[in-house]
């Protein structure tokens, strides 16, 4: 199953196509990009570096959030406009199921930097389950729900590391992509595959925060 997978909500968006578990291609766009002049020259160029255009695409996949306001309204936007024309279904994802995904089998807390000081977070099982909905908000208040053999995950984790390890000697960081489109595209093909899709138009932006034009983030 060919799926296209989009992540726009931090400074390392990023497009791939994923055929089965492989990953076919992948662009990545830097902070210097703006999603809204670069997303769709790199979903071309990825598309044409496998000879296939949106048409030829099984399904899409989104990261919904938390993240970046502007990116998460241009990340979605497209990738309903593509699956719109060609008919295709959707999957909506959470970046920090996503995060998550790299540390199963030990209880994690996914941290995303979310700036203004603070941090997206969500804590989860040993099998990957979400053990509440994503919160934001200090780092102190997603540490207290920590245990003290967690494993830290996200960009965050890794700005905080030391802090972290401070008061929890035995915390693991796991190595993660920052660039998670691959990623994302992997964790959402067994749904996809499974028919678990959705119409495109049902895509929602997940805020962790109210809409805040002038700071630009969700």
């Amino acid at each position: 199953m060919r799926i296209l997978a989009v992540d726009t909500t931090s400074a390392q968006g990023s497009v791939a196509l994923v055929d089965g578990s492989v990953v076919r291609g992948e662009e990545r766009l830097t902070d210097a990009q703006t999603p809204s002049v670069h997303l769709l020259p790199a979903i071309e160029r990825l598309l044409a570096g496998s000879r296939l255009d949106s048409f030829q695409v099984d399904a899409f996949a989104a990261a919904v959030g938390p993240g970046s306001f502007t990116g998460l309204r241009v990340g979605l936007s497209t990738v309903q406009g593509l699956a719109l024309a060609a008919g295709r279904p959707c999957l909506g994802v959470c970046v920090l199921d996503v995060l998550a995904s790299v540390s199963v089998g030990a209880r994690t807390l996914v941290l995303r930097e979310a700036f203004r000081g603070e941090v997206f977070w969500a804590l989860y099982d040993e099998e990957g389950r979400a053990m509440g909905e994503p919160r934001v908000g200090q780092l102190a208040a997603a540490l207290d729900g920590a245990s003290p053999e967690a494993s830290f995950v996200g960009d965050a984790a890794s700005t905080h590391r030391e802090a972290i390890a401070g008061r929890f000697p035995g915390a693991r960081f796991p190595s993660f992509e920052p660039y998670l489109a691959a990623t994302l595209g992997l964790w959402a093909e067994p749904s996809l595959r499974a028919g678990q899709g959705a119409r495109p138009e049902s895509l929602r932006p997940l805020y962790v925060r109210g809409e805040d034009t002038r700071r630009g983030r969700a």
